[in-house]
């Protein structure tokens, strides 16, 4: 019996941990742990595809993102299509939310986690508009970050940085979640 939470740990963290390790053992060089990233990348989709029979939207989006930036980095020699990776895929998440309402006449975030979470309509319109501006957010700060910083500076802010920020903006969502929570 596989146990599911590992899977999901490791198929999302273990293509990080190997370009981690490609990177710091090359000298810092992006064109050498790229294509393990990629690899690893398409083997976690292969695992997760294999276990689930099916691929949730974020982290397929994600791994193709990762191989088209990853692979045009590679191509063209170029860092900045990896570097505009997260920008993009910020702005897109903060697109989807912001633009998302009017396809489904409810927030996009109610329709992706209003089975495991149950909100008000009004709770869902807030936290649906904080995170776009938290995606966007992020977005600019990525720019900054690549653009301002060395490479070792942004590869590790990606990592250690944004995930954090991540982590911290979501937990000051809970007080918002308990207001406008509906009780079963």
């Amino acid at each position: 019996m596989v146990n599911r939470s590992f899977v999901k740990f490791v198929t999302d963290f273990g293509p990080l941990l190997v370009f981690f390790l490609f990177y710091y053992n090359s000298d810092k060089n992006l064109k050498i742990a790229i294509p393990p990233l990629i690899i690893a990348t398409i083997v976690s989709l292969g695992i997760v595809w294999i276990i689930e029979k099916k691929i949730p939207m974020v982290p397929l989006l994600s791994g193709i993102l990762i191989s088209f930036f990853g692979g045009l980095t590679i191509y063209f020699d170029n860092a900045i299509f990896i570097y505009i990776k997260p920008t993009i895929i910020n702005i897109l998440f903060g697109l989807a939310l912001l633009f998302g309402k009017y396809y489904t006449n409810e927030p996009v975030l109610k329709k992706i986690l209003g089975k495991s979470l149950l909100l008000s309509n009004e709770g869902w319109e807030i936290l649906n508009k904080r995170w776009v501006f938290f995606f966007f957010a992020l977005a600019i700060l990525n720019e900054l970050i690549w653009r301002t910083q060395s490479e070792e500076f942004w590869v590790n802010f990606k990592v250690w940085g944004m995930l954090p920020i991540t982590i911290i903006f979501t937990a000051f969502q809970i007080p918002v979640m308990n207001k406008y929570k509906i009780n079963e």
